[in-house]
């Protein structure tokens, strides 16, 4: 078998980024493999394909802490117990501390539902349907302190119809998304490997 970096992924909801990443480590010469699925939400759809996939989970419900810091800090100490390489965020809806962000530099990467650096934070695909953009897509990129500003990676275009609501143009990048996250994660991994990060 060939080496594999070892990821942890972190969600809150559904997890269909999450499903992607697990299938495709799934292979014998994808050079990652997923050791651990964490959420801060204990009811995250996503935990229950992990289990079923043989993945260890864990849940670190946010609501029980008064700070970010005490909550990354909660989460640090779980992701050392699986003595991991690489975090994939997959739909995890919490802004990490840049404290916890500097214990793993270039070493956390998201997928985001536009083009960076257009259409940052929580509202991506309603801010390019409100601005009436021609071409939107997603984004996967190294996480820094400052929201959606890291390294780009990879991206992908998704024209944007005159007819597209909300739901039409959230699916059409979310079929996006799951064909660049693995892939993704297959440049990183081998630049891990190769010690060329």
């Amino acid at each position: 078998m060939s080496p594999k970096i070892r990821v942890a992924i972190l969600i809150s909801g559904r997890g269909s980024n999450m499903e992607k990443l697990i299938d495709a480590t799934m292979q014998n010469d994808f050079p990652a493999q997923i050791v651990v699925v964490g959420s801060n939400n204990p009811e995250a759809f996503g935990l229950h394909y992990a289990q079923k996939k043989s993945i260890p989970t864990f849940t670190i419900d946010h609501k029980n802490f008064n700070s970010r810091y005490e909550f990354d800090k909660t989460l640090h100490q779980e992701l050392l117990k699986h003595d991991i390489d690489l975090i994939c965020l997959a739909g995890f809806m919490r802004i990490l501390s840049p404290e916890f962000i500097q214990l793993y530099p270039n070493k956390i990467i998201n997928i985001h539902p536009s083009l960076l650096p257009e259409f940052k934070g929580a509202h991506a695909v309603k801010d390019a349907i409100k601005t009436k953009a021609k071409i939107s897509g997603c984004t996967t990129h190294f996480v820094t302190p400052e929201v959606d500003s890291g390294q780009i990676i990879m991206q992908s275009h998704v024209k944007i119809d005159e007819h597209d609501n909300l739901e039409i143009l959230t699916k059409k990048i979310l079929t996006e998304e799951h064909k660049i996250y693995p892939l993704t994660l297959k440049i990183i991994a081998q630049k891990i490997l190769n010690k060329t990060i």
